[in-house]
């Protein structure tokens, strides 16, 4: 149970309330299991051994008052864990000077230190070139090579969607989807399909339906999509390829019609956008591994409690068929795909 005078307040004062946390923190933590199909595993068998990637998103360390004491949380896990790179799925930290503490930390951790670029890291006027250049990314999409898996990394944040509705861009442009078609076509190996928004599910990028088509087109080759962004744990299963969304590494978003204190006064004072949030006591990240020995694509579970009232404490309701206790929850899941034997 949570750990903290708010919430353990909140729960003492209700029975009912009591073991439904408990039946939702015994969902949050089960392990999530789904078979995939032998053409997932025929990708995966090129590889010559386990391939192990860390991965962190939503740190919204301008957001945050302790981003960087969750960053360091990331990096002593990662300095144990030895993968062969880490990344970093957006809304990260804005790309100036007064953040240099915590993006450098994150390059320092590993010399495959990878980036997207999320919506929210184009606030306050920063641009996609300063991403580039002080976070050290090699373009806005890019594709790399991780001990023989293929990363292939696209930014959500295009403009000129037929279907935007107001609000942050999310889409795909065509540009970057010819490059997408032609990436897939031309690597040789499993690829992995790396994103803020998702391209599946809760939050999606307005032109989803056609970027999984091409992805299902390409299902021989493509054995996962992942993602940030909805500050959830969820995964959807489409064509055989699961589409990942990995929990933020700090709090899950209730907005200002649910605004309240989980820290001290001056906390809040410092950083008034922690009252819209529900925050996670620790850091929540996760590591992937693809391992054709093992016959598994796994992500690591990690858990953590709320600080203060839960959504559910709050009464959040999602408006996207989202659990208590399940997508919305501090903690990621284990994830484990199974390959079929050889």
């Amino acid at each position: 149970m949570p750990r903290t005078s708010h919430r353990e307040d909140a729960v003492a004062a209700s029975t009912t309330r009591r073991g439904f946390l408990r039946a939702a923190s015994a969902a949050a933590f089960a392990t999530v299991t789904l078979p995939l199909p032998r053409w997932t595993a025929a990708a995966v068998d090129r590889l010559p051994k386990a391939v192990r990637i860390g991965v962190l998103t939503d740190l919204h360390h301008d957001v945050m008052h302790d981003g960087l004491a969750r960053m360091e949380g990331f990096a002593a896990s990662m300095s144990e864990q030895d993968p062969d790179a880490v990344i970093q799925l957006g809304d990260f930290a804005y790309p100036k000077a007064d953040n240099r503490p915590v993006i450098d930390l994150f390059n320092r951790i590993h010399d495959r230190s990878l980036h997207v670029i999320g919506n929210h890291d184009l606030d306050a006027g920063h641009t996609r070139e300063q991403c580039l250049d002080v976070w050290g990314m090699p373009s806005r999409y890019y594709d790399t090579n991780v001990a023989e898996l293929n990363l292939v990394v696209l930014d959500g944040n295009d403009k000129g969607s037929p279907s935007h509705r107001g609000g942050y861009a999310s889409y795909v442009g065509p540009e970057q989807t010819a490059w997408l078609k032609d990436r897939i076509a031309t690597l040789d190996g499993p690829i992995v399909v790396v994103s803020h928004q998702p391209l599946a599910g809760p939050g999606a990028v307005d032109n989803a339906a056609e970027l999984q088509q091409i992805l299902a087109a390409a299902s021989d080759k493509v054995i996962l999509a992942i993602n940030g962004h909805s500050h959830i744990d969820d995964v959807i299963l489409l064509a055989g390829i699961p589409f990942v969304h990995v929990n933020s590494a700090s709090y899950y978003w209730v907005g200002g019609k649910h605004k309240h204190a989980s820290y001290a006064a001056d906390v809040h004072e410092q950083h008034p956008w922690v009252s819209h949030t529900c925050p996670y006591r620790d850091p929540l990240f996760t590591t992937l591994t693809v391992d054709p020995e093992a016959r598994e694509i796994r992500l690591e579970g990690c858990r953590s409690d709320w600080v203060g009232p839960s959504p559910a404490d709050l009464g959040v309701t999602s408006g996207r068929g989202l659990e208590h206790g399940r997508e919305i929850t501090p903690a990621i899941r284990e994830h484990r795909f199974n390959l079929p034997d050889r």
